[in-house]
């Protein structure tokens, strides 16, 4: 198997949202890192917060790490009490590493994964994310890419070819991977078409800001339309800074 990627669970801890079934069987190869996090007026000290709400919600955080690691994945948690939920999920990202964060709805057995291939940008990580999800599964990988007018077959075997290499150096077995063109259509729509044949999608953060890296870009328009869970890859964090 390869090394375990990094996938970020963002759970509202307090406002009813659990894991949805097939999650956890989804990420059982894949490191987890679970984000329970309460949005609190602005008047509120996170302090104050956590005094109020800390025991309740460590108590259901205990009971999704459970159900994380009694399927095999390995987890990190963290509690936060914050005033903007977006900025929060953001700074995790960032601080952990993460190479993939789920918008986890509720699956059942997955045969059958949509991989949205955009372009080349973000290829190693959608890769590793891919490889390291599925790898030792009989789960089949269906790498979708959607041409613009302007794109050459060339062009479009380029992408598919290189992706698919790349699984397989990552441990996938080629017999897994199938690959599907489309040229006519809107990009997003046609992968929402196409994901209703599949059991998950992944795909990659298409934007360059964090701040728009799920729930209002593509990926959560695609989640709204479907019922699965996507896994959005990110994009390799900035450079720090020379000295």
């Amino acid at each position: 198997m390869t090394d375990r990627p990094s996938v970020l669970v963002p759970v509202r801890v307090l406002e009813g949202e659990s894991i949805p079934e097939g999650v956890p069987e989804l990420l059982a190869n894949a490191h987890v890192t679970l984000l329970g996090y309460h949005v609190i007026p602005e008047q509120t000290a996170p302090g104050q917060a956590r005094l109020q709400f800390e025991e309740r919600a460590t108590a259901r955080l205990d009971e999704f790490e459970a159900m994380f690691e009694e399927v095999g994945a390995t987890v990190e948690r963290r509690l936060v009490f914050t005033h903007d939920g977006q900025k929060t999920i953001n700074r995790t990202i960032l601080e952990h590493d993460c190479e993939a964060v789920i918008v986890p709805n509720a699956t059942g057995p997955v045969e059958d994964v949509l991989v949205a291939v955009r372009g080349t940008v973000g290829i190693d990580r959608l890769a590793r994310l891919v490889a390291g999800v599925f790898d030792g599964t009989d789960a089949r990988v269906t790498l979708y890419h959607v041409a613009g007018r302007e794109a050459t077959d060339e062009d479009v075997e380029t992408i598919l070819l290189g992706l698919t290499e790349r699984l397989v150096e990552s441990g996938l077995d080629a017999s897994q991977i199938e690959t599907r063109v489309e040229r006519a259509g809107k990009p997003l729509d046609a992968i929402v078409d196409a994901a209703g044949e599949f059991d998950a999608v992944v795909m990659g953060e298409t934007d360059p800001s964090l701040a728009t890296f799920v729930f209002g870009m593509p990926a959560d328009q695609v989640a709204d339309r479907f019922l699965g869970p996507v896994l959005v890859v990110q994009r390799e964090p900035p450079a720090e800074p020379d000295e």
